[in-house]
């Protein structure tokens, strides 16, 4: 059942992903990677909503790991990264870095703080 939960939560996730990835990049250009910041920072935000109010196993697997687990991308984030790198834009690149990480870290700690509180 697990399986299929966590199968499920992920289709759905990586459906979102690619179309808030485009529709960003339209918005706002391709010039930062934007489209991987936002699902990255939604996705950080939504796990620690989920931890913070303390879903059971059910739910984590459909929403935690299948979910969010498709909806952000660690590994898109370092090919943007190493992209900017190669274009020679390595402001941009160490920016992403610093701004990904630690805007993840934030979003995912207010979340989870919030829904705990609840």
């Amino acid at each position: 059942m697990t399986f299929l939960l966590v199968l499920i939560g992920g289709a759905f996730g990586a459906v979102l992903r690619y179309v808030l990835d485009a529709r960003v990049k339209k918005r706002f250009g391709k010039a930062f990677p934007w489209g991987t910041l936002t699902v990255n920072i939604l996705g950080a935000g939504l796990l620690g909503a989920l931890h913070g109010a303390g879903t059971g196993t059910a739910v984590e697997a459909l929403l935690g790991t299948g979910f969010c687990g498709a909806l952000t991308t660690f590994s898109t984030f370092e090919l943007d990264t190493v992209h900017l790198i190669q274009n020679g834009e390595h402001t941009k690149a160490v920016t992403n870095i610093f701004v990904s990480i630690l805007l993840g870290v934030i979003v995912f700690a207010l979340f989870y703080a919030l829904f705990r509180a609840i």
